[in-house]
Parts: structure tokens; sequence; C-alpha cells
């Protein structure tokens, strides 16, 4: 189980690092603009993307 875990962590780690290592420029004005988003929004995409990610999980495991 630890195995996967540390795995699925170092993927996280990949797949996060590909924006800020191809275009830095485009990440930091995301990041500008999910500042400037309230936090019901921020909270609403988080829950979305947790949900999606259980998704994946469950059809693909």
């Amino acid at each position: 189980m630890w195995d996967e875990l540390l795995a699925a962590f170092g993927l996280m780690l990949v797949l996060e690092g590909i924006l800020p290592f191809l275009n830095p420029n485009a990440l930091r004005q995301s990041l500008i603009r999910m500042a400037q988003l309230e936090d019901r929004v921020l909270r609403f995409v988080g829950l979305a993307s947790m949900l999606l990610g259980l998704l994946v999980l469950y059809f693909f495991r």
C-alpha cells in the first residue's frame, strides 16, 4: 500500500510541475486569477476536483 501511495504522490508532483516548467508566466497569471475568485467558487472547484478524482479511481481501479 505504501508503495502505491508514494508512486501516486510522485506522479502528482510530476504532473503539477509540468505547467511551471513549460510556461511559468501562464501559471503566474492563473494563480493571480484564482486569488481573485470568491471563496465559495474555490471551494466548489476543490470539491469538483476531489469528486472527479474519486470517480477516476473508482472506474480505473
